[in-house]
């Protein structure tokens, strides 16, 4: 049996990713120690990208709707830096409201704290004494204790053995390590701020050139069908990010009206923090939730219970209705997949996993159903055809059947 040279080539393909893959698996640990390498040196312009696209949505806004009136050579030479000040401007302005409401409300609790902790501690020294007084056993067993002896000499011998040891070094090569790191986050953060200024300021000719790149070096339809993931890739992350924002602002004020009608403290506060940490998918607005309370707790106990319940209450509503309704349908995306997602890329990934799955699995479905409808397509057309070439042989075949006898009938009268 021999084969074409086209069938070759496929062969041969499949027996260099064959191989591609089980040396991957076999080295996977070197394979992501690569990984991680390369990803450590781009990082400041993954970051940047991520800036970049998050400002290009604000960005492209303010352009279309804003500044839609701008025309001619002049004002288009202005309409992009005018947009990305804009944009930077109003993502500034976001986080000043956020940490000026929220800080200076934490200062406050956190002095009312200390306020309050003398007088905490002189109910704990009464409690103690009446306590005491109750339980003569308890008092026996605290004396006890008291005159346990320390082992003075063996505690300074462990601390000469940890410091000789290298003790004082590990803590001292964390310290380093942790400075360094926040050096390099700050370093790296700049860096990608610059270039998402510059991939903004291009980005028709950055796009132009990765569109010339993939129709040159890949064939016509695997290149098409590239664009094609890449545009629905933008679309469903745009739509995400917005969908986000947009469930975030519905939780805020949610909290800001019911803990109004509750007559609850830090109502605005609290549902302005609430509003920023539920960014972070299903599960961010809980760390807004443990801040609410503690901050209740200081003033009112009672109330921070409520608040709690409150939470719980307002918190199935967002993550059973509101949050698959609108972020679902931002992406594309049913209820269920959505929450799959959600789970899936925080098992995977944390709170980025939970961030990238959700645009992710909406591309895959989207990718999925496409194949799906066009192959049923096929086979009832397939189908179709098939019946409609049956019912032609059936009367081609009831024809004859009837030629035939007609032709019998015929020689049967001539003889």
């Amino acid at each position: 049996m021999e084969f074409s040279k086209e069938k070759m080539k496929q062969i041969r393909n499949i027996m260099i990713f064959g191989a591609v893959l089980v040396l991957a698996i076999i080295y996977s640990a070197q394979v992501m120690a690569g990984i991680a390498f390369v990803v450590d040196i781009f990082k400041p312009f993954i970051y940047g990208g991520v800036i970049a696209f998050i400002l290009n949505i604000l960005m492209k806004a303010i352009e279309d709707k804003l500044l839609k009136a701008w025309k001619g050579k002049a004002a288009g030479k202005l309409k992009r830096p005018l947009s990305m000040v804009l944009s930077i401007v109003l993502i500034v302005l976001v986080f000043a409201v956020v940490f000026g409401m929220v800080l200076p409300q934490m200062a406050l609790t956190a002095s009312e704290i200390g306020k309050k902790v003398p007088v905490f501690m002189e109910q704990l020294m009464v409690e103690v004494e009446l306590l005491a007084k109750n339980e003569p056993a308890l008092v026996e067993w605290v004396s006890r204790l008291e005159e346990t002896e320390i082992n003075w000499d063996g505690l300074v011998e462990n601390i000469y053995f940890f410091l000789k040891n290298g003790g004082a070094g590990n803590v001292l090569n964390s310290t380093f390590t942790v400075a360094g790191s926040i050096i390099s986050g700050v370093v790296n953060g700049v860096i990608g701020f610059v270039f998402a200024l510059y991939i903004l300021a291009q980005k028709e000719r950055l796009g132009n050139q990765g569109k010339r790149i993939i129709t040159a070096y890949l064939p016509e339809a695997v290149g098409e069908k590239v664009l094609e993931i890449c545009s629905l890739l933008y679309k469903n992350f745009s739509s995400f990010i917005t969908g986000q924002c947009l469930e975030a602002v519905i939780l805020g004020t949610m909290f800001v009206i019911s803990m109004s009608i509750f007559r609850m403290p830090y109502a605005l506060m609290v549902g302005v923090l609430i509003a920023v940490t539920a960014l972070i998918p299903i599960v961010g607005a809980f760390i807004g939730c443990a801040v609410g309370a503690f901050m209740i707790l200081i003033n009112n106990p009672v109330q921070a219970l409520g608040f709690v319940v409150l939470f719980l209450v307002l918190q199935q509503i967002e993550g059973n209705l509101i949050y698959p309704k609108v972020v679902g349908n931002s992406v594309g995306l049913p209820s269920i997949w959505v929450l799959m997602a959600v789970s899936v890329g925080g098992s995977l990934f944390g709170v980025s996993g939970m961030l990238m799955f959700i645009p992710l699995m909406s591309t895959g479905y989207a990718l999925l159903r496409e194949s799906v409808n066009k192959r049923n397509a096929a086979k009832i057309v397939n189908n179709s055809s098939i019946s409609n070439g049956d019912t032609e042989s059936s009367h081609i075949n009831k024809n004859n059947l009837s030629k035939s006898r007609s032709d019998k009938n015929k020689s049967g009268r001539n003889k």
